[in-house]
């Protein structure tokens, strides 16, 4: 059996959260490879897609699953192994493990056991595509996947329908047709992107608006949508008009101050500049 290298922080064992390739296999990090050579077991989701990735280094370490299914009983085992001074490596089948992926429950139950936890940087489908995808990169939300149910998908886009950062989304190649539409009509016409197939050998970015996304049809492979943050339109503000509905509503019966204020809950304008405004004119 190979020498095991130890690196630690606090001389207790580690669990690391390794990076691994979303497409292409030579995009993992000679410090990556280090680790999964170096530690006693890698904790997978699948170990089928792991394999290939060990099989290509020439990596022989011992794998265990680790995924949604088994994740509470997995979490349990690999504290073992750690408390009986096992070093850990955790991945996903591509990119970051806990992104979009399981490793949630196992991080803060290492973390309240005072095991070192080191991330090993690499890939990540949303940054590759946000900065490619030509929207605002300054601000922006990751959300990953919107739920798999259509009334449950619409009602998390109506939260977000307003919030001002570049949209950041994970879609399957199944649900993306329907995902885009749905978007369309929560979200309205914004400029978005699609990429596909990242790092790979059909890697293809489709930008546009959101109508324009809808008329792409039979995609495949893993997806990435982008979608412009909400951008606030500047109202004109048409001083006579607003004058004209307070002067109605005080002919109804309503005090000044509070019809100035129920024309502003309609109005991007203050309370203080109409009513200001409409006293000067009734002098």
């Amino acid at each position: 059996m190979k020498e095991r290298k130890k690196v630690s922080l606090n001389k207790k064992a580690t669990l690391f959260l390794v990076a691994t390739p979303i497409g292409n296999l030579n995009e993992i990090s000679s410090r990556a490879l280090e680790i999964l050579n170096s530690v006693s077991v890698i904790a997978c989701e699948d170990t089928r897609n792991t394999l290939k990735l060990l099989t290509h280094f020439d990596i022989h370490t011992r794998m265990i699953t680790y995924h949604n299914f088994n994740e509470s009983e997995s979490t349990k085992g690999i504290v073992m192994l750690l408390e009986n001074g096992e070093d850990v490596a955790l991945v996903s089948d591509a990119g970051y493990p806990l992104i979009s992926d399981p490793g949630y429950e196992l991080v803060n139950e290492v973390i309240s056991r005072g095991f070192d936890i080191v991330t090993i940087s690499g890939p990540n489908a949303a940054l590759n595509a946000l900065v490619a995808s030509g929207l605002k990169t300054t601000h922006y939300l990751f959300y990953g996947f919107l739920n798999s149910k259509s009334s449950q998908a619409r009602k998390e886009l109506e939260e977000l329908k307003e919030f001002p950062y570049t949209l950041i989304f994970y879609e399957a190649p199944h649900r993306i047709e329907k995902t885009l539409k749905l978007m369309y009509e929560v979200l309205g016409d914004r400029r978005a992107c699609l990429a596909r197939e990242l790092t790979k050998l059909h890697e293809e970015y489709h930008r546009g608006t959101l109508s324009e996304l809808c008329q792409l049809h039979d995609l495949k492979g893993e997806m990435v949508v982008l979608v412009e943050g909400y951008e606030k339109k500047e109202e004109t503000i048409d001083m006579d008009r607003l004058i004209n509905e307070v002067d109605e509503l005080v002919r109804d019966g309503m005090k000044a101050r509070e019809a100035v204020s129920t024309v502003c809950k309609d109005h991007d304008i203050s309370k203080n500049v109409l009513y200001n405004e409409y006293l000067k004119r009734k002098k």
